[in-house]
């Protein structure tokens, strides 16, 4: 089975909010283990064996996983996801040119996804463990960016650990701006996160976060907070509405 990555080098824009910047003193540490992906039984391809989709597939993947916590599972179909791929790449049928993760975020705020659109996003400090669990526990989920190294392109790309082998993240080990792949963490605990990709639950460790992740968002979702928005306890949600507001 051919799988497919997509996922574009890290658009900076000045503009972007940052997630730190709304967390407030009081808010405290993250619980040691977090589990929203239990809910969600099973995680559809969302064409990634075919094209370069891997930001809109995480999406469509965010969205389930947000409405099964809520309450009720929605699983966006297929043609929606590949219909919000095209977008970016033109039909029919798309190219296999994948996009870039911000563009994917701005386009999901504004139009959505099968009528699911974002309130908000904010990038999560590289390498910052503490916000990305903040964000996964708070937001239900972390919108994440990898440049994978070589040896996890090859073979059976499901199958082949996402931890940092013995040598560190040199030569054949390094990341890779060439392999972009995009995924969803929807869980952690203190040895790993863990990410959905590919059409299923992988768990990718700290470490290995830490060394290929080179982009990382926080993404507010009235599926997850509720229609009015919600109130996170510790995160000041408010002024990033109104820092929204002015962009």
């Amino acid at each position: 089975m051919g799988l497919k990555l997509g996922k574009h080098p890290p658009v900076f824009d000045a503009r972007t909010l940052r997630f730190g910047h709304y967390v407030k003193a009081e808010l405290p540490p993250p619980p040691a283990s977090e589990n929203f992906g239990a809910k969600v039984p099973s995680w559809p391809m969302y064409a990634n064996d075919k094209y370069g989709d891997c930001t809109c597939a995480a999406a469509g993947h965010m969205i389930q996983n947000w409405t099964a916590n809520a309450g009720t599972e929605i699983t966006p179909p297929e043609a929606s996801v590949v219909s919000f791929y095209e977008h970016f790449v033109g039909t029919p049928p798309p190219p296999d040119e994948g996009c870039n993760m911000l563009q994917v975020l701005k386009y999901w705020r504004k139009t959505g996804l099968d009528g699911h659109k974002v309130q908000a996003f904010a990038s999560v400090e590289p390498k910052n463990l503490v916000e990305a669990q903040d964000a996964v526990y708070l937001l239900g989920s972390l919108y994440i960016g990898v440049a994978l190294p070589n040896f996890a392109v090859q073979g059976e790309m499901l199958t082949i650990p996402w931890v940092v082998p013995p040598g560190g993240a040199v030569g054949e080990a390094a990341p890779n701006p060439e392999n972009g792949h995009c995924i969803p963490a929807v869980a952690y605990d203190a040895r790993n996160l863990y990410v959905v990709t590919w059409g299923e639950l992988k768990s990718m460790s700290w470490q290995f976060y830490e060394a290929y992740a080179d982009e990382a968002y926080a993404v507010l979702s009235e599926d997850f907070l509720g229609p009015s928005g919600g109130t996170v306890a510790g995160f000041d949600l408010a002024q990033l509405k109104a820092d929204l507001a002015k962009l």
